[in-house]
């Protein structure tokens, strides 16, 4: 009787992003509360809204039924209760925190805690739709951080008509999927849109001025500064885990979670950016969606467990139609997975073709695939997901090189 009881009893979603939208599409009856006042929506479209290939209303998520821009503001654990800042209070019996992540603010000189004119965060669909009203062609625009997100930020006002520097504080663009030889060949196709690419290089602050403050330019630490009417902050993301800290839960980078997504208080779960599974923070949208899954299946009383995602990252930058017309370069695809730095002992086998701009490694290591690149043609990269995901050591008569074929060696 109990087990009937805990099921029927309502469930409460506090985030409406990709995460949230995935388990109520999966949980009949349940209530979500959505800061933002859009309906769901695809985050990994955002760049295509920026660069105009895509309206708002395109990569909208299939219907849910959200409490719009309503913000959770404080969790009764005791009496189950969720007090929201409409004044309304949500009784549950399961909560599911999805509170997402927020992007980061770097500590530079000039950025307080309301952002100058002309500076913008790029992680919500109000931010892309505020970039693409802000950008003009000839608009000097820079880019704070060579991650994925910093990439297609650049790439899509690149296609606006700006004129793009991205400043990339590390070595090489995209450092937690790509060896620096992949970095280097997706350097070259950002320049050949006209993309100044600045890596090793460290920002020091914004100039700005005006009786309403207004960025003019980018500080760097040697001195030199980046003229700027736009500047983006794509630094990365910290999961948001305010709401789960105020209610007492164990929370250490994320909101701490078990294989069945439960915090370390039993009536409560957690997925997607905010959530820590086996001290992992994912941040991507493959792992969320996968935990909502499973997540789902637990709500409704079926046996599942979540058990870490291996995470395939996927990224199209596509030709662009406004900025460079016929004669810019073509869509450059790229995919990683795993471990693309090898360890000593490991094993590397890399093809290039510079003349079809394709690109293609993989490490083997202890006679499994421990992670790869691609660029370019990715014929082969479904084949090499499955090799890696299922993790089985290879057949000893395989060749190494049939891995970077077509078939990924099946």
């Amino acid at each position: 009787m109990r087990k009937k009881t805990e099921s029927a009893a309502p469930v409460v979603v506090i985030g409406a992003g990709m995460a949230g939208a995935r388990l109520a599409a999966r949980v009949p009856g349940v209530t979500v509360v959505g800061e933002e006042r859009h309906a769901p929506y695809n985050r990994v479209l955002l760049a295509d809204v920026l660069a105009g290939r895509y309206a708002p209303d395109v990569i909208a998520l299939p219907a849910t039924e959200v409490r719009r821009g309503v913000r959770a503001v404080r969790i009764d654990r005791a009496d189950r209760l969720v007090h929201c800042d409409d004044g309304s209070v949500l009784h549950y019996g399961r909560l599911v925190l999805a509170t997402g992540s927020n992007p980061v603010l770097p500590p530079l000189r000039g950025l307080g805690a309301t952002l100058p004119d002309g500076v913008h965060p790029f992680r919500t669909l109000d931010d892309a739709l505020a970039l693409r009203a802000a950008v003009r062609p000839g608009a000097r625009a820079v880019v704070i951080g060579g991650g994925l997100l910093g990439v297609s930020a650049a790439r899509a006002l690149a296609e606006c008509g700006a004129q793009v520097v991205l400043a990339q504080q590390g070595e090489h663009l995209m450092e937690r999927q790509l060896d620096p030889e992949a970095a280097a060949l997706l350097r070259v196709h950002l320049e050949a849109l006209g993309v100044e690419v600045h890596t090793e290089c460290r920002v020091r602050g914004l100039r700005c001025a005006g009786s309403t403050p207004a960025v003019r330019a980018v500080q760097l630490a040697d001195g030199y500064e980046l003229a700027a009417d736009l500047t983006v902050l794509a630094c990365g993301v910290r999961p948001r885990t305010g709401l789960a800290r105020a209610a007492g839960l164990d929370v250490r980078k994320g909101i701490v979670v078990d294989d069945e997504l439960r915090t370390s208080d039993p009536y409560i779960h957690a997925l997607g950016d905010c959530a820590e599974h086996r001290s992992t923070l994912y941040g991507l949208a493959g792992p969320a969606l996968e935990q909502a899954d499973v997540l789902a299946e637990v709500l409704a009383g079926r046996p599942a467990r979540y058990e870490g995602t291996r995470a395939l990252t996927r990224l199209s930058l596509r030709a662009g139609s406004r900025a460079h017309g016929t004669g810019g370069p073509d869509a450059l695809d790229l995919a990683a997975f795993g471990e693309a730095r090898p360890l000593p002992g490991d094993d590397v086998i890399r093809l290039s073709d510079a003349t079809r701009g394709a690109y293609r490694t993989v490490v083997l290591r202890e006679g499994r695939l421990a992670g790869g690149v691609l660029l370019g043609d990715l014929g082969a990269v479904a084949g090499l997901a499955r090799t890696w995901q299922d993790d089985e050591p290879l057949p000893p008569a395989m060749s190494l090189l049939h891995l970077l074929t077509d078939d990924g060696g099946h």
